[in-house]
């Protein structure tokens, strides 16, 4: 319950400062997060999955605009006329004409060959495929934001490998420094000690730069302007069985929503199809008005209530063929999206393949680099003893220290990849 309420505290402070119209505060207290966090953070407020939700109002819309088209209309038309024809002075009708009118007027489609029909359910499937859209916004947002927390992660640990070379070699300065004094070294082991500090404060300030760009990106992903963005945990732990290729693919296959969205697609064009094919049916609309009309003629006057009524009958015997090139159109964007389903899932077929494969390998990397470590750890602290007795090289501590910092980084890198290789694979499936 207690991380539940810390995940909800943590939205709430992310929306709010997403939302602020200041410019992000440098020197502000930064908001330290887990994954955990990170991630339902970013489900929220990314800024591709507000654009889903607008979507997802305009779907609405589009859907309440074609519902339209089945409900009656009504509209109510007031207007004055006044008409003059010297012409037909003498003649026997009047020369001059006033008229008023107050009508309310209303139309109702009785039958359009289910073109209403088709288009209320393809506007009906289009705000499903909204669905669908804002959950494949939230995975990719999921996905951007874990590996971009993992980064900071691993730039977090660079650095602290390039703070402890650089203070392993201060150290070493300071005995070379004391040997000087006592008269077992030269000024040029001195010299060389200070040559190495020196090398080392580069990657230590590309280290701490590193740090601060992985976590402005973190901060961009979740939509945080703002107060700056840190993270804390660890990039142990990726651990857990790799899952059978032709099983992920089948998981993707059930869970991807962007592909469900290509199934929609799909009963919306057979629906468009509908409605292009009725193009050249028989069409019955029945309007009518009522109101109260005033006329004048010649001075002679009259008033009273009006109204007309009428059925009409539309059937387009021959447009020039129009429909039957709206109909073709209309079914090859069908076979159009058929075609890219199938295309959408030989693709997922590779990528499931492609990052069961690379979750496998960084997996056995890292179980690989973890005894590295241990072995370079012991060789450093036996150069170390040596060189006290006198039986090392500098230049063998040195080499030693780089081959610790190099696996220690490898490691680090490797865990890197294992963790974001593990979180691509659930999205490639759907599940993360």
């Amino acid at each position: 319950m207690t991380s539940i309420r810390r995940t909800f505290a943590v939205l709430a402070t992310g929306l709010a400062l997403a939302w602020s119209p200041a410019a992000q505060a440098i020197d502000a207290e930064p908001l330290v997060l887990t994954l955990e966090e990170a991630i339902a953070l970013a489900a929220v407020q990314g800024h591709e999955v507000r654009k889903a939700r607008e979507y997802g109002a305009q779907v609405e819309g589009r859907y309440i605009e074609e519902r339209a088209a089945a409900l009656p209309h009504f509209s109510v038309a007031a207007g004055v006329s006044r008409s003059d024809d010297a012409s037909q002075e003498g003649l026997g009708p009047p020369r001059r004409t006033d008229s008023s009118s107050v009508l309310l007027a209303a139309s109702q489609p009785l039958f359009t060959w289910g073109q209403i029909p088709a288009a209320i359910r393809a506007a009906d499937i289009g705000r499903a495929t909204a669905v669908d859209r804002l959950a494949a916004a939230q995975a990719e947002a999921r996905r951007n934001a874990a590996i971009a927390f993992s980064d900071v992660l691993l730039a977090r640990e660079l650095e602290a490998l390039a703070i402890q070379n650089l203070e392993q070699k201060q150290r070493h300065l300071e005995e070379a420094r004391r040997r000087l004094s006592a008269g077992t070294v030269t000024d040029y082991d001195v010299l060389a000690a200070e040559v190495t500090v020196e090398n080392a404060r580069p990657e230590r300030i590309r280290m701490a730069n590193r740090v601060q760009s992985t976590r402005d990106r973190l901060a961009f992903i979740l939509g945080i302007r703002e107060r700056p963005v840190d993270a804390v945990g660890s990039l142990e732990g990726a651990t857990g069985p790799v899952p059978d290729p032709f099983e992920a693919l089948q998981t993707a296959v059930a869970r991807r929503p962007d592909l469900a969205e290509l199934h929609k697609n799909r009963q919306v064009a057979e629906e468009l199809v509908r409605i292009a094919a009725a193009g050249n049916k028989p069409r019955l609309d029945l309007g009518a008005d009522g109101g109260w009309r005033t006329v004048d003629l010649d001075g002679n006057s009259g008033d009273g209530s009006a109204w007309s009524a009428e059925l009409l009958l539309r059937w387009p015997i021959f447009d020039g063929g129009r429909t039957r090139g709206a109909v073709a159109r209309a079914r090859s964007d069908a076979r159009n999206v058929g075609l890219e389903i199938e295309r959408f899932i030989d693709a997922l077929a590779l990528e499931t393949r492609t990052a069961v494969d690379a979750v496998r390998e960084a997996a056995a990397i890292v179980e690989a680099l973890d005894g590295t470590v241990a072995q370079a750890e012991r060789l450093l602290a036996m150069a170390e003893q040596g060189f006290a007795l006198g039986v090392k090289t500098r230049l063998d501590v040195d080499d030693a220290q780089l081959n610790l910092i190099e696996a220690r980084a490898g490691l680090a890198r490797g865990r890197r990849d294992l963790q974001v290789s593990r979180i691509a694979l659930d999205w490639i499936m759907g599940t993360l």
